[in-house]
């Protein structure tokens, strides 16, 4: 979607602070009328600019607050590998993200866990029993400054 204008940036702007705003709210945020906005939140959404409404979960207060980013080299990588490294994350539900990403490691994941145990848990027991693993860098985060919202 090349068409985005200032009213569209303040109206992702607003959803990205409470995605649950009405339109007779939304369009009070970015003054404009309801019917407008409702109008450009729906060219937003089937431009695929919105790709989804979610919530910002504390961490913490699920027991999942201990987040490491753990950088990892594949052995080899070609099509098939790069598919079931990707089928074996999506079923490991500490990872909560994962990048494939260029330079000295191939993959990069968000690990969300409860505490150190659990982590040398999930990488002696789960991350490091893959056949196509070389190597794993963990990074442990030690505060989260800024989460999921985009500057645009």
């Amino acid at each position: 979607m090349k068409d985005i204008d200032q009213t569209d940036i303040d109206i992702l702007r607003a959803l990205q602070e409470n995605g649950r705003l009405s339109t007779r709210e939304l369009a009070a945020k970015v003054h404009r009328s309801p019917t407008p906005v409702f109008e450009r939140v729906k060219k937003l959404e089937n431009e695929g600019v919105i790709k989804a409404y979610t919530a910002l979960i504390d961490m913490d207060k699920i027991g999942r607050g201990f987040t490491v980013f753990c950088n990892v080299r594949l052995r080899h990588i070609n099509t098939q590998i790069h598919v079931d490294f990707a089928r074996e994350v999506q079923a490991m539900p500490e990872v909560s993200e994962c990048y494939n990403v260029s330079g000295e490691f191939d993959y990069m994941l968000k690990v969300q866990v409860p505490d150190m145990k659990s982590y040398r848990q999930f990488v002696t027991g789960r991350l490091g029993l893959l056949s196509m693993l070389d190597s794993v860098q963990s990074v442990f985060v030690m505060e989260d400054i800024k989460q999921a919202v985009v500057s645009i």
